[in-house]
């Protein structure tokens, strides 16, 4: 297996980031959601390789096949983490794709780093700008949300992710976006995750301001969200993600979940594929619906 190492934890043990590798060409980055791993990914590690594309999947640190300190989940951290990937496989015009909490790492990289390596972002059902309600930040979520997130993780983190999940793809009594079977390895994934982790990236993804990184970002950038995400509400993330990135490419995905990575699989890579085979110097104002 290919692991990197992202410095070491308070007790001086080293933290190994599990990634995978697939394709020759341009590189690009692909950053999973909460509480999920690299796998997540599958679909588009199979089919991005095939348009002379070079495709890296890494765990977040917590999760997946990854080191599990008990600290170290907050977004500077976690940023310094992708640095890490990035300059151990010496990438260059990278484009970095950022899925739900990945999103923030994404905008968390492109201030701290100054956006070294990378000439593309692309925000997919992303937390960014300011998920948390607050006096600043009156379209944001209420506290009790997350509060109640926390609380059932505590209580009883199998049962919590069982019932995420379907929340995540939008399943109820008469939608079935996804297959049991589906539901069951997501739930196998989240629930390996470090369960300190777990509600640690939850406090960041919850409570983290993003809105002075997105202003940094001045390269092409892609948006996407679906308008029917209870996960991530688009009113909250998408919409003002694109107001803070006005010459983004803005793709709302009319009746997408939040886990569209999915149930939209192959408009995400056809989607994603255009954007990253895009020359730069050809950019969008305008939302596409």
């Amino acid at each position: 297996m290919s692991y990197i190492k992202a410095g070491t934890d308070r007790a001086g043990h080293p933290v190994n980031l599990y990634y995978q590798d697939w394709g020759q060409g341009d590189p690009v980055v692909l950053i999973h959601g909460w509480p999920l791993s690299h796998e997540m990914w599958d679909y588009q590690m199979n089919e991005l390789p095939k348009h002379n594309l070079r495709c890296i999947a890494y765990d977040r640190r917590g999760f997946g096949k990854s080191s599990k300190p008990w600290a170290g989940y907050d977004y500077d951290t976690l940023a310094d983490d992708l640095k890490a990937v990035l300059d151990e496989l010496d990438l260059q015009n990278v484009t970095l794709v950022g899925f739900s909490m990945g999103g923030g790492e994404v905008a968390r990289y492109m201030s701290r780093h100054g956006g070294a390596r990378v000439a593309k972002v692309a925000f997919i059902s992303a937390v960014t700008p300011y998920l948390l309600k607050t006096n600043d930040n009156p379209d944001g979520v209420d506290k009790e949300v997350f509060d109640e997130i926390i609380t059932n993780l505590n209580k009883d983190r199998a049962d919590f992710l069982q019932t995420f999940g379907k929340q995540f793809y939008g399943v109820n009594l008469i939608s079935h976006p996804v297959s049991q079977a589906h539901l069951e390895g997501d739930f196998m994934r989240a629930y390996l995750a470090s369960p300190k982790a777990t509600i640690d990236c939850a406090h960041a993804f919850a409570e983290t301001d993003f809105r002075d990184d997105l202003a940094t970002i001045n390269i092409p950038a892609l948006i996407i969200h679906g308008d029917s995400d209870k996960t991530v509400p688009i009113e909250a993330s998408g919409e003002r993600t694109a107001q803070a990135l006005p010459t983004a490419h803005y793709i709302v995905y009319d009746g997408a979940p939040h886990g569209l990575f999915f149930t939209e699989k192959d408009r995400l890579t056809r989607d994603l594929l255009e954007f990253i085979q895009q020359p730069i110097s050809v950019r969008t104002s305008s939302p596409t619906y």
